[in-house]
């Protein structure tokens, strides 16, 4: 096959259209516009690039429609154009994003979009958010703001900070009821909430989650609650292995109570080796940290 016909069927055959003929169902509740999560039993597959592109958050693969059957089937290139070839005028059955976004904030630094936002008040939409459906505590939500850490986004959504090490805003998680999704141009690395000296890191999947952990603890002294945004950038791992390289550290990994939470755990439980510190697995009893607070309060 020539290599026009090949770059046309990269064009013309989405990611998607493979993983559902493989037997694997879209995750709407993780999903955004931009990043489409794909479930098969314990295995997870992001599409991302408009459905051109995927990786896996569990490992290191990521590639193109011809690389993920190459993954999925483990078979050579030439096989992998027949069988894309093969899929040309299917399309799977996607939800339609309720967002949509201007062209010109593409434009516009996040930094300036982060700091061009109000931080969350009581009766606001987002601070009824945080209450009333997340159920979170006034006093963990007053600290967060207290920290520079959360901003109103649109349609009563939080925005959540990513920082570096110097506490500089990266980019932020989005979470709202009728949205998820994180930062357009903005860098995924760690949501920071607690202790600037600590020596117990909680690692957790989601903003919203490490704040939840923070509430059910008490907010303990020494403690680092933090969030990787669902993803897992090598980025994240530099950041966290500067956190617990110090003596005396503690990694926890406070990861949801699913397959995926626990993949997450096995890759801190490695960087804990690696690094020379402690290392626990903290697995809430309910789905996440958040099921386990509203439980909590529904009692």
């Amino acid at each position: 096959m020539k290599r026009a016909e090949i770059e046309k069927l990269r064009e013309e055959v989405g990611c998607a259209v493979v993983l559902c003929q493989a037997g694997f169902a879209i995750d709407e509740k993780e999903s955004t516009r931009r990043a489409a999560k794909f479930r098969r039993a314990a295995e997870i597959i992001i599409v991302t690039h408009d459905g051109h592109g995927w990786f896996d958050p569990l490992s290191e693969a990521k590639g193109d429609v011809f690389s993920l059957v190459a993954h999925l089937d483990g078979i050579d290139f030439p096989p992998c154009v027949e069988r894309v070839a093969s899929l040309v005028g299917l399309a799977p059955s996607l939800p339609v994003w309720q967002r949509s976004r201007s062209p010109a904030l593409h434009e516009t630094p996040p930094i300036d979009r982060w700091q061009g936002r109000q931080t969350p008040r009581p009766g606001s939409k987002t601070w009824q958010y945080l209450r009333s459906v997340r159920s979170l505590p006034a006093p963990i939500i007053r600290a967060a703001i207290d920290r520079g850490l959360l901003r109103e986004g649109p349609l009563g959504s939080m925005w959540a900070a990513h920082t570096d090490g110097s506490g500089a805003v990266v980019g932020w998680e989005e979470r709202g009821p009728e949205w998820r999704g994180f930062a357009t141009g903005g860098a995924k690395l760690l949501f920071r909430f607690g202790s600037p000296v600590a020596h117990r890191f909680c690692v957790t999947e989601a903003a919203i989650d490490a704040m939840s952990l923070a509430a059910i603890e008490g907010l303990q002294d020494g403690t680092l609650y933090l969030s990787t945004g669902g993803g897992w950038s090598p980025q994240t791992t530099d950041a966290l292995r500067d956190l617990v390289s110090g003596t005396g550290a503690q990694l926890v990994a406070a990861t949801d109570a699913n397959s995926q939470g626990d993949a997450y755990a096995e890759r801190l439980r490695a960087l804990a080796e690696e690094v020379g510190c402690q290392w626990l697995r903290l697995r809430p009893p309910a789905g996440d940290w958040n099921d386990v607070l509203k439980n909590a309060k529904g009692k």
